[in-house]
């Protein structure tokens, strides 16, 4: 069955409403029609295990299916919908994939990258224009930085411009929020840049790409005592030792003199960017210790008062469980509160083989070809595989919806690693698996 123009449109309509009604009167109509209420029971690896999503399409990407957490959607000139995946590690640079008809996906055109020594793994598109991280796997190598990226014709994408990172104490940029056209904001590192720690290398910064042919920054800012200068002191090490440095630096222009920056062992931040040359703290959230770091990911619903944040399974066999996805009252952005975390199944059911628990979430990107919600989170757990959840009542998330695909053929843990997920505006869902498995594409049915 083809996605209809009748459905489609009826989705694209849905967006358009207050994002509270949708999920609650979905899940009213699924009670009704006799749908199962949220799987509370351990669920284990053998898959598939799929409720209440529809797999509609599975593509390997030639043969290149290791992904990382860079996902967006172009409307491209000639109206193809094209969705553009960065790639985890070499030796492929990005992919893109026609998903004009989402069931019949096809690849226009798949990049290598200049050194084997190098991933891309973060990208962003605005309109005709894509930003790219490149980070090394070690300090001091090249080329690592930001390229910009003409996209008009999808199949010939052809380099504006690059933002030089490289030096002897950074690797790069390893993640990118680019959705104004304006600026890109980064987690990087840069020449100038000594840290007081090894892995502390990278810190927010903002770059003007008004004149993409010449980005420069205007602004930057890190977690005091990680740079060596500071009159701080270091921040203690936690016992994984991820590093104090900067992961997502998410910006919305419901606040945009707002980042909502993840900083991995650091906790998160919320800056006031309002002067972009000069960032301020305004205040800052952790859950570690007790628990074990990793901050990922900042998502604001604004007109709730609510904050997700996620931290990020890096260990296999599950050894830094719990990795969760928090639930934050943020009514007052200078005390922020957890609330409620979403469940996941007793993480014993999946932690023989790779990671288990919480990674990236759907993180409402301000583009008009993402889909756009505050009463449904969509995340990916690795193993755990995708799954959605209710919190229209904050306090108390509901799971559901779970897909979790069977281990790709040759994948080096014996299951799979969903990496990733975008939902587009359709409502169609888009996820990856980290390391063969490739592009998962499925309808929501809740």
């Amino acid at each position: 069955m083809k996605v209809g123009r009748k459905k489609v449109a009826k989705k694209a309509a849905r967006t358009k409403k207050p994002a509270k009604a949708p999920a609650p009167n979905r899940r009213a109509a699924a009670k009704a029609a006799g749908k199962r209420a949220p799987v509370q029971r351990p669920l284990g690896n053998g898959g598939p295990i799929t409720w209440n999503f529809k797999l509609i399409a599975h593509h390997l990407l030639d043969g290149f299916g290791g992904m990382g957490e860079g996902m967006s959607i172009q409307i491209a000139p000639d109206g193809r919908r094209i969705l553009w995946l960065a790639h985890e590690s070499a030796p492929k640079n990005f992919t893109a994939v026609d998903v004009s008809d989402p069931r019949k996906p096809k690849v226009v055109v798949q990049t290598d990258l200049p050194q084997a020594h190098m991933r891309s793994n973060s990208l962003e598109t605005c309109g005709n224009i894509m930003a790219v991280a490149y980070q090394t796997q070690r300090k001091g190598l090249t080329p690592a930085g930001m390229e910009l990226f003409d996209i008009s014709v999808p199949e010939k994408p052809r380099s504006i411009s690059f933002f030089d990172c490289a030096g002897a104490t950074s690797r790069g940029v390893h993640q990118l929020w680019f959705c104004d056209g304006e600026y890109v904001h980064c987690a990087s590192g840069a020449p100038d840049f000594t840290p007081t720690h090894p892995n502390d290398d990278q810190f927010y910064r903002c770059i003007d790409v008004r004149n993409p042919s010449k980005p420069v920054e205007i602004g930057r800012w890190w977690m005091p005592g990680t740079r060596q200068g500071d009159n701080v002191r270091p921040p203690p090490r936690h016992p994984l030792d991820k590093g104090h440095r900067a992961h997502n630096t998410n910006v919305y222009p419901q606040r945009g003199d707002r980042c909502y920056l993840a900083y991995i062992d650091g906790g998160m931040f919320i800056l006031d960017i309002s002067d972009k040359a000069n960032p301020k703290r305004i205040s800052q959230w952790t859950n570690s210790p007790p628990y074990t770091g990793f901050m990922h990911t900042v998502v604001p619903l604004f007109d709730r008062g609510l904050m997700l944040v996620t931290d990020e399974s890096t260990e296999n066999n599950a050894k830094d469980w719990p990795k969760l996805i928090w639930v934050l009252d943020a009514r007052e952005e200078s005390n922020l509160v957890p609330i409620a975390t979403c469940p996941l199944p007793d993480h014993k059911a999946f932690a023989a083989k790779g990671r288990f628990g919480a990674h990236n979430i759907h993180e409402n990107v301000p583009l008009p070809t993402a889909w756009q919600s505050d009463q449904i989170v969509l995340g990916t757990f690795f193993n755990g595989g995708l799954r959605a959840y209710d919190i229209s009542n904050p306090y108390q998330p509901q799971q559901v919806g779970v897909f979790v695909p069977p281990a790709p053929p040759m994948a080096p843990t014996g299951t799979i690693q969903l990496n990733d997920v975008f939902v587009d505006e359709r409502e169609i869902v888009y996820t990856v698996d980290r390391h063969v498995g490739g592009l998962y594409i499925l309808e929501m049915d809740f």
